[in-house]
């Protein structure tokens, strides 16, 4: 699989989706609506912070050096 920035979007969206899922299923005292207004947008943003981290690292990796 080559990860190229349409595959890595899809991934990195459907992992965040399934979470939400998760958390909107599981049985804990947390309404829907706090769910996807509090929790969904802060996944969005450390995910992409650490995906931003991880793609620098992958390209200092790879460079050698």
């Amino acid at each position: 699989m080559e990860f190229n920035e349409t595959t890595t979007g899809g991934l990195f969206i459907g992992l965040v989706i399934v979470a939400l899922l998760a958390l909107i299923l599981a049985p804990i005292p947390m309404g829907t609506s706090t769910i996807l207004m509090m929790v969904g947008p802060s996944m969005l943003v450390f995910g992409a912070i650490c995906l931003a981290l991880g793609v620098k690292l992958g390209e200092n990796r790879a460079s050698g050096l």
